[in-house]
């Protein structure tokens, strides 16, 4: 497959499209709120992993992830071990360390709510977050399921810190395999809690360390739907070369590349990382076994480009059009 046609999928999927969606809900929102959305007290804008909200001794991280209804009906577990889990990934990208998750889960009848909550008692256990209290409805005539985290941190890992000349450094769990048939990479139920627990600390390390103040969570979308994501919120642009992005053991086919380009993996991040950090930031990831390369260069084109093999295509133009709405130093 040409990268032009690579690109004309990616943009068609419904990853990509989920998160363009985002753009409507932003203007939405900024319309209908005096002020715009700049009125809340965060330290940085609308468009991250989580609210950040400064107070004495850092910042506190504020989250919310929602599962898709089929996800929830088709793989109930994993549904609310998922809801648990990527909330944690979202507090640890922010540079923080979660305190505690509460859940929304509507079902119908207790019976089918069961293994919903047993997922998420199982990853509770896993990544040591407690489960506070939450919202509960066993009289719904279908399965819908949200989950809310806070954490705090220190110092800030942003999507609006990514500068021209860094690198973007993509670090992920090869050590896994897909929930099919959905594009996840689940590199979490069944490892050890220790190391989960441990791989994830990498993160508040690196903002503490000043080794890191740039990064994102791979998503839904994939790894370059979330580079996207923190390009516009930086206000920067990208050349990705698509060769240098780790891949499990068996991605061989150009259908299963792109599979994986729009898979969410259970850990992955992408930092922008400074030229002079980048090493120290791959070998941290690379003592804990767990895959780190530079897949591209930060620059001020505000364009995002794919690369491989010498041919060469445009992903995406952040002055013809948004993608989730963000706006670069829109931060307070």
């Amino acid at each position: 497959m040409s990268v032009e046609a690579l690109v004309e999928r990616l943009r068609a999927s419904r990853g990509f499209c989920h998160k363009n969606d985002i753009a409507g809900v932003v203007a939405s929102l900024a319309q209908r709120m005096p002020g715009g959305m700049q009125d809340l007290s965060q330290a940085i804008a609308v468009g991250d992993d989580c609210a950040a909200i400064a107070d004495a001794d850092g910042y506190l991280l504020f989250a919310i992830e929602g599962m898709v209804g089929e996800f929830v009906k088709a793989m109930p577990w994993f549904a609310g071990y998922s809801s648990v889990m990527v909330n944690v990934s979202d507090i640890y990208a922010m540079g923080g360390r979660p305190i505690a998750v509460v859940d929304a889960l509507w079902a119908d009848g207790l019976t089918a709510a069961q293994p919903v909550l047993d997922g998420m008692a199982a990853a509770s256990v896993a990544y040591g977050i407690p489960v506070v209290g939450g919202h509960t409805n066993t009289r719904n005539d279908g399965a819908q399921l949200a989950v809310s985290i806070i954490g705090r941190a220190r110092k800030l890992l942003s999507s609006f810190n990514a500068r021209p000349g860094d690198r973007l450094l993509m670090a992920v769990d090869l050590r896994g395999k897909f929930e099919d048939p959905y594009p996840f990479w689940n590199a979490s139920v069944g490892a050890p809690a220790n190391r989960l627990r441990a791989d994830l600390e990498l993160l508040p390390a690196l903002a503490e360390d000043g080794l890191c103040d740039a990064a994102k969570d791979i998503s839904m979308g994939g790894v370059l739907g979330t580079a996207l994501m923190l390009l516009e919120c930086s206000g920067v642009g990208a050349c990705i070369d698509l060769d240098s992005i780790a891949r499990p053991h068996g991605i061989e086919t150009d259908a299963d590349f792109e599979r994986w380009l729009l898979s969410f993996p259970s850990f992955g991040f992408l930092l922008s990382v400074r030229d002079a950090h980048v090493d120290e930031v791959m070998a941290r990831f690379a003592d804990r076994s767990l895959a780190c390369a530079v897949i591209g260069t930060v620059d001020a084109s505000r364009k995002a480009v794919l690369e491989r093999r010498g041919e060469q295509a445009l992903l995406w133009d952040f002055s013809d059009a948004a993608f989730i709405g963000a706006s670069h130093g829109d931060a307070l």
